[in-house]
């Protein structure tokens, strides 16, 4: 017979930390899973998870105003946009500060988590080599993130050289005097050129359309604190995005004059790639643009244009598949990289088991994150319930359209959020909240009688 307990928090990283802390703060019990050995998921580097994507020169890319928690401001001392061991070191003092870490075990997988008959969720985790234990709960937060498991990308031909996902790497110091081609012009795949371009004997940026970069700084100010939130919220999006076309024009001038391929879609309508230094790059000739790569021969690549090029190492900066291996695919299909989710955050049908952080927003995730926590914890408490399942469906029915309407179609796009418009979503979603019935829970009975659904 399993033991019943209240809720279980898979991942301590940025999202699962402060669900962590939100349902402390509720009263309700909760275990917190962690892979790795200790908190800070993608932003600890090297992570012992095996899962952590940052490379040793990572910095943040929105302002630390904007990405700190509420109740735990980021230490004035630090910089605009700091690197990812300050941001580390902020989550530590935010577990120790709240006194999280000792709801949290460390060195553990979750194996699975299966829905029973009588409303509870069987998990089983295993802590190192130690024997698998199960466990039932009223509830389940899945907090692991969506950038841990790699998209690759599929070539014809074959190449001899190294390949590698923008996952793998974390230093130039083993590209010396090499001509690399980086596939990509997301984030990763910017920050990853520009870096190799001091090392590299060669760097090739290969892009298959367009993107809209944007510097870390518009008008001498973050980039985030360049619009008040007022604009964000208030203005007509085409409004908005004329002036933001326009403060870009005036600051960074117009793609081609670096050597960029000028996007068919318009600004605020892709996830940003947001890069300084790629401009300087470029400028200095130390990075050459190239569009899609079409097919691999031996120690050489091809693009579209139809021209070849020698080099020795490909880098994917490809982006991620969204993937839960505990749960089975028919609980919740991400084979589109996609996820049917309320408010992106509750399972359309199982309304006890969430998702915190399952998002890509225009902005910073953590406070996005702290809000669905919040709004979760409330509903633990018995404190908020939920809307009609019709009522549901039209909701996430909506979104589909409005992504599909909004952004060019891409894997890249799917889970697409714009953060003044989300916050304030769920903030209302927390005061309607408050009228429904509260949100139904199994009852804490522990029976033989229950199974695997």
């Amino acid at each position: 017979m399993s033991i019943l307990k209240r809720v279980c928090v898979i991942g301590a990283g940025s999202s699962g930390i402060v669900a962590a802390k939100s349902l402390q703060q509720q009263g309700v019990p909760f275990d917190c899973f962690e892979l790795g050995s200790g908190v800070g998921g993608v932003w600890r580097y090297d992570n012992d998870s095996g899962l952590s994507p940052a490379y040793r020169s990572l910095h943040i890319n929105t302002s630390r105003q904007r990405m700190c928690f509420s109740d735990f401001p980021m230490p004035a001392d630090y910089p605009d946009f700091p690197h990812h061991s300050l941001i580390l070191r902020y989550f530590e003092n935010y577990v120790d500060h709240f006194d999280i870490r000792r709801n949290i075990r460390f060195r553990t997988r979750v194996e699975s988590v299966r829905p029973l008959v009588d409303g509870c969720w069987e998990v089983t985790t295993r802590q190192g080599e130690s024997p698998s234990i199960t466990t039932r709960y009223q509830a389940v937060i899945v907090a692991n993130g969506h950038h841990w498991k790699p998209r690759w990308p599929n070539f014809a031909g074959e190449f001899r050289g190294r390949v590698m996902h923008s996952h793998e790497y974390r230093t130039p110091d083993d590209y010396q005097g090499q001509r690399v081609v980086v596939v990509g012009i997301g984030n990763s795949g910017c920050d990853i050129a520009c870096e190799l371009s001091r090392a590299a004997d060669r760097v090739f940026l290969s892009t298959r359309r367009g993107a809209h970069v944007i510097p870390k700084y518009l008008l001498g100010k973050p980039l985030d604190h360049l619009a008040p939130s007022w604009m964000w919220r208030y203005l007509p999006f085409r409004v908005f995005q004329r002036l933001f076309e326009a403060a870009l024009r005036i600051s960074r001038g117009k793609l081609k004059r670096y050597g960029l391929p000028q996007p068919e879609h318009r600004i605020l309508e892709e996830h940003p790639t947001i890069s300084s230094d790629l401009f300087n790059q470029l400028g200095h000739g130390e990075i050459s643009i190239k569009p899609q790569l079409t097919r691999l021969d031996h120690d050489h690549v091809e693009f579209s244009d139809g021209s070849r090029e020698q080099v020795d190492t490909i880098i994917y900066a490809t982006g991620y598949d969204i993937a839960f291996p505990f749960l089975r695919q028919d609980l919740l299909d991400t084979s589109d990289n996609s996820v049917r989710l309320y408010r992106r955050v509750v399972h359309p049908n199982y309304h006890n088991l969430f998702f915190v952080g399952l998002i890509q927003p225009w902005g910073a995730i953590m406070p996005l994150a702290e809000e669905q926590s919040l709004w979760v914890a409330e509903m633990l408490a018995g404190a908020s319930g939920l809307p009609a399942q019709a009522v549901m469906d039209q909701e996430m029915d909506d979104y589909a359209r409005k992504l599909q309407k909004r952004y060019a179609s891409s894997p890249r796009h799917t889970i697409q959020v714009d953060f003044y418009a989300y916050l304030d979503e769920i903030r209302k979603e927390r005061r309607l909240g408050r009228r429904y019935p509260a949100l139904r829970l199994p009852k804490l009975i522990d029976s033989d009688a229950a199974r695997a659904a």
